[in-house]
């Protein structure tokens, strides 16, 4: 066989992958329609199963997304890795997470979100086993080398979770009616979270009890053995529209035609110019909303990610206290979440803008509470535990109203957008977020300010962000407005 030949059978094949994949990929055509009659019962059993493949589906992920931050004490004391290339390997999760939602939410929105959800759930999970089985050798530079490329790899494989989710809740529930569902189905990935913890802990007694020597690699295994199964439900529960499974759309069936509308059928299959420039990089509205994740982000991890440490430097807290007021900031968050939700659905009819307004103001008052306590300007001769006090109410302010914006700025993408163009927005948005709000403002920023200047100044710089974000979230406003007056 020639080179040549060798060359187009290789072309051919490559060819040939793609089109599988693709076809593999590919949105279900729409089923053959019900009866009449049985359209309701249908309907509303299906939207349930749906909404917790959704919800499951995406507090999977985060079972298989911060599994190094758990077991790296563990691996720095074996002389896997050492404490500054850890802290190296954690970033590749955030960074590559942040590129893979943009741009896998334009591939979401050509795909099955039932598949693509599933797909990466599993590739996931496969990662993180794989990171918990190798056996890694004496030489920690060549260990980071391999667990940093493992993290990268999680991390755009983490970009696969938000945006189907997107795309069922626009495809499953109509606009009037989605800020609440979003903020229920926000909640998800605090229950990922906090699960994390317990099933890291129950990993590694199970490898202690079966006398695995590095028992650490329970932290990686356990968790991802779950999230398999949890995977495996999904494909049960998820089906990608309606109308695939013979359906009405969302809003013929709710009678509730609110929404941007497609240039062509809201289920086709947009190519990916009419997605990114038609409607993304044209659309003014839509970039508001992405910087104003900025400052939002920048609040959510600038206070939460930093709490015990900054709370232990300034002597107010033990390390075990700061634990405990950490968690009780994401506990409350998780209420704060569905609060503001419902009041966003009852009171302002699906307008997101001013219950962001609302909720990045009380924010901004949590934070400066938070920085006057430690700077000594409150409360500068009273009792420590009155100064604890303080700081619970300023974690708990912080944790009610930020989570409201953090679901509700993925609301706004979605009803900025058709709803065959959700994925793509959202991963828009959450750029923004992870990488500019996340990566650059609450780590590099806050975290060079604390380092160069003070923790005071770092946490005034927070306190900034917190004031620009209600400015940008204001002048959404008018905009949503005029939006619901057009949809009405």
């Amino acid at each position: 066989m020639t080179k040549m030949d060798k060359f187009v059978r290789l072309k051919c094949y490559n060819i040939k992958r793609k089109i599988f994949m693709s076809r593999f990929l590919d949105p279900p055509k729409a089923g053959k329609p019900l009866a009449e009659d049985k359209v309701d019962k249908t309907y509303k059993a299906m939207r349930t199963k749906v909404f917790l493949g959704a919800f499951f589906g995406y507090a999977a992920y985060y079972l298989v997304r911060k599994n190094l931050s758990l077991a790296a004490p563990d691996m720095i004391h074996d002389g896997i890795i050492d404490a500054g290339k850890a802290g190296l390997a954690m970033s590749a999760v955030s960074i590559a997470y942040a590129f893979s939602k943009f741009i896998m939410g334009s591939v979401s929105d050509r795909s099955d979100a039932r598949k693509f959800l599933c797909v990466g759930l599993v590739l996931s999970a496969l990662t993180m086993i794989l990171t918990g089985v190798i056996p890694f050798g004496a030489n920690t530079a060549v260990n980071t080398a391999i667990i940093f490329t493992l993290m990268l790899v999680v991390g755009w494989l983490s970009g696969f979770g938000w945006p189907p989710c997107g795309r069922i809740m626009a495809h499953w529930f109509s606009q009037n009616e989605r800020s609440f569902k979003m903020s229920v189905w926000n909640v998800s990935h605090t229950i990922g979270s906090f699960s994390l913890g317990f099933l890291a802990i129950a990993g590694v007694m199970i490898f202690d009890a079966c006398g695995v020597a590095q028992s650490w690699r329970g932290d990686f295994i356990f968790p991802a053995v779950v999230a398999l199964l949890i995977a495996i439900f999904c494909w049960w529960a998820i089906r990608d529209t309606p109308e695939s499974c013979g359906l009405p759309s969302v809003q013929d069936w709710r009678k509730d035609w609110s929404g941007i509308k497609s240039k062509g059928s809201a289920d086709e299959k947009l190519p990916f110019k009419t997605l990114f420039v038609d409607y993304v990089f044209k659309n003014k509205l839509l970039w508001i909303v992405a910087i104003s994740n900025v400052a939002v982000y920048m609040v959510r991890y600038g206070i939460g990610d930093w709490a015990p440490t900054y709370l232990q430097e300034k002597s107010i807290m033990t390390a075990a206290e700061s634990k405990v007021a950490f968690s009780v900031h994401n506990i409350v968050g998780a209420v704060g979440t569905l609060a503001c939700g419902w009041a966003t659905s009852k009171i302002f009819k699906g307008r997101c803008a001013p219950m962001n307004v609302i909720c990045m103001f009380f924010c901004l008052l949590g934070v400066l509470l938070y920085w006057m306590v430690g700077s000594g300007m409150v409360a500068e001769c009273a009792s420590p535990a009155f100064k604890k006090t303080m700081i619970y109410i300023a974690l708990c302010l912080i944790g009610f109203f930020i989570y409201g914006p953090v679901a509700l700025t993925g609301v706004q993408a979605l009803n900025l957008v058709p709803k065959n163009a959700a994925g793509t927005a959202a991963g828009f948005v959450g750029l923004f977020g992870y990488l500019l709000g996340d990566a650059v403002c609450s780590k590099i920023l806050v975290g060079g300010i604390a380092v160069g200047s003070s923790w005071d100044t770092a946490m005034l710089s927070v306190a900034v962000g917190a004031l620009i974000g209600v400015f940008l979230c204001a002048l959404l406003i008018k905009s949503e407005r005029n939006l619901a007056k057009s949809n009405a």
